[in-house]
């Protein structure tokens, strides 16, 4: 039965991958998603897997096993450090495995530490990288049964390599390096996995996913994460056993879900995801856009796909981790908020306030930081600024960086750019956004003023004693030009003195100053703003 959907699945996927383009871009995201369920390695990716993997490993990572084995024990590296060395990229870690248990590999090294349950024991080795500052070494380990479906009811130290690697996840996950021989150890097929570009579970899927129904997120994260494809067999474990997914935690759901949302494809991960029915396990509001339509002046796709590619945009262009959290939430408030009139006119009013509490309470459920769902939220909450240069004004953008922050403005343009390719425009940054950007540009500089000023109006009132009236105005932009000549003037102090220098002028000769002040300010200001539209490529 699943064979067949999956066929239908597909059609469907190139079906919806001939409509127009998205942006201009190369072809879409769902052509990508439909190869890499059927996508299988090339000669090439063969050659470059016969390439010497020792060079590429640290030296502290070297010289750990090696103490292992000047100790008489085994050493080797294992997990998800080896596939990415055949597969030629950077590890984020390097994990050693051992038949020496925790207590013997801490006689081996000066400083180690040993503080959980599994034996993983961490090798301190004074690197100055901090990514090898802490090598962690584990005991060769077979696992219980897994009752809750989660972790296993107790761990114990295995005698052989090959009974640590039949426990582990996935084919490409379960070899393990010999350094000294730059030999691999595949027992289970991974190599071949690699090739074909294909995830598989080490022996019967079925079981895999009982013992931990985690895994099934971290099967369609690795086929985002490696641009590969997931097995027959796989998929069809998937969907046979996704309903496992409710007894795991929401804190590891989420965490899954973040590196999902990291990954160079999390269209390729929500896809399958989809379409599988395990949308709903991140959140029900995600799985709820799907389908719901949008005006086509506006949209070629609907809320669900949107959301996606706009996600999809933000891996595209490697933006921030909050900018792609808020490119696949900014319009989650659609699908509550939509209206038809009586002439069949869609509106989403108040859908960004409504879309901001939603994302508030999915990001809270699945255990995100306080501070990333602060800044997701207002992002989401106020994507829907007005950018319209020819009404707008330098106080309202003044008012919306006020409302998301100096250091949050440009994600907020990031996030604009995201939601306009996302809904089929064949420009991120047309002529109006750029020159948004150089009003941002304009105000974030904030041309000096006499708001600028240690000196203010409210002071030479109350400390000066001096009368309401133009003379003030005049004293501040003398003072101003004092500034732009030297800004070290600009103190308290100083500028003080000034002003009782100045008390003594006849208003004439004052105003002169004051004018001054201002052609100063004019000058520089000018200046700056034609850089500024140079640089952002507006008349």
């Amino acid at each position: 039965m699943l064979r067949t959907n999956l066929y239908l699945w597909l059609n469907w996927i190139e079906h919806r991958s001939s409509e127009p383009g998205v942006g201009g871009s190369s072809p879409s995201r769902y052509t990508k998603l439909a190869v890499n369920l059927v996508r299988t390695g090339t000669e090439s990716d063969k050659k470059c897997f016969n390439k010497p993997m020792k060079k590429s490993i640290p030296k502290e990572v070297l010289d750990v096993v090696s103490g292992l084995k000047t100790k008489g024990f085994e050493a080797y590296l294992v997990g998800g450090c080896v596939r990415d060395l055949i597969l030629g990229r950077a590890p984020n870690d390097w994990d050693i495995t051992t038949n020496a248990h925790p207590e013997e590999i801490q006689e081996c090294f000066e400083e180690t530490f040993y503080e959980n349950n599994f034996g993983t024991v961490g090798v301190k080795t004074r690197s100055q990288n901090p990514e090898t500052q802490v090598v962690e070494v584990t005991p060769y380990r077979t696992e219980s049964t897994y009752s809750d479906n989660r972790r296993p009811d107790s761990v114990s130290f295995a005698k052989t390599l090959s009974e640590d690697l039949s426990r582990r996840d996935f084919t490409i996950n379960a070899l393990a390096y010999n350094p000294d021989k730059d030999e691999i150890i595949d027992e289970f097929g991974g190599k071949e996995d690699l090739t074909n570009k294909s995830i598989s579970t080490v022996g019967n899927a079925d079981e895999r996913f009982q013992e931990d129904a985690l895994r099934i997120l971290r099967a369609i994260r690795f086929a985002a994460q490696l641009d590969f494809g997931v097995s027959q067999e796989t998929l069809c474990a998937i969907s046979t056993n996704k309903n496992l997914l409710d007894s795991v935690s929401r804190e590891r759901i989420g965490e899954e879900f973040a590196k999902i949302i990291k990954t160079s494809s999390p269209s390729v991960a929500l896809g399958i995801a989809e379409k599988l029915n395990i949308l709903g396990i991140f959140s029900n509001v995600l799985r709820e856009a799907v389908g719901i339509d949008q005006n086509k002046q506006a949209h070629l796709y609907d809320v669900w796909e949107h959301l996606v590619r706009s996600c999809q945009h933000a891996a595209d262009k490697d933006f921030k981790y909050e900018v792609r959290l808020a490119a696949l939430f900014h319009d989650i408030g659609k699908p509550p908020t939509k209206r038809t009139d009586k002439n069949g006119k869609t509106s989403f009013f108040g859908h960004e306030v409504v879309g901001a509490r939603i994302t508030e309470k999915v990001l809270k459920d699945l255990k995100f930081s306080r501070e990333t769902i602060k800044r997701v939220v207002s992002l989401v909450r106020w994507h829907m600024f007005f950018s319209d240069t020819e009404e707008i004004t330098l106080s309202a953008v003044r008012r919306l960086i006020a409302n998301v922050g100096k250091e949050a403005i440009w994600d907020l343009i990031d996030l604009r750019k995201c939601d306009r390719i996302g809904s089929g425009r064949p420009k991120e940054e047309p002529y109006r956004l750029r020159q948004f950007i150089a009003m941002i540009d304009e105000v974030l500089h904030d041309p000096v003023s006499v708001g600028m000023l240690k000196m203010n109006g409210d002071i030479m009132l109350q400390e000066f004693h001096m009368k309401p009236g133009p003379r003030i105005g005049w004293m501040l932009h003398a003072l101003l030009e004092e500034v732009l000549e030297d800004p070290q003037r600009n103190t308290l102090e100083h500028l003080s003195e000034r002003v009782r220098g100045m008390e003594g002028l006849p208003d004439v000769e004052l105003r002169k100053k004051g004018e001054s002040g201002i052609e100063k300010r004019d000058e520089i200001e000018a200046g700056h703003i034609k850089e500024i539209k140079k640089r952002r490529k507006v008349a």
